[in-house]
């Protein structure tokens, strides 16, 4: 059922000054928690990128790696094979 002005205990101008308060107020901190989300969000974004980027050079250093293991051990195997050289 409706209430009507006679029901309230207050004033209505002191009800809309409270209501309008408390609406600016619920702005502000929706504005607030908005703005933190944003820069929370960016900074998942970097974090993520910049793991991403790390992720690659691991790999790129992981076959690097690899290769110059294999470098060394084709010329150790090269070493051991070739016949030793005599000096005169």
């Amino acid at each position: 059922m409706g209430t009507t002005e006679h029901e309230l205990k207050s004033p209505v101008r002191k009800l809309m000054v409270f209501f309008q308060n408390s609406r600016d107020q619920w702005k502000a901190k929706h504005h607030e928690l908005k703005t933190q989300l944003k820069i929370e969000q960016n900074q998942v974004r970097a974090v993520e990128k910049s793991r991403e980027n790390w992720r690659q050079r691991a790999v790129l250093a992981e076959r690097e790696q690899a290769r110059l293991a294999q470098e060394i051990a084709s010329l150790k195997k090269s070493l051991t094979t070739r016949p030793p050289q005599t000096f005169n």
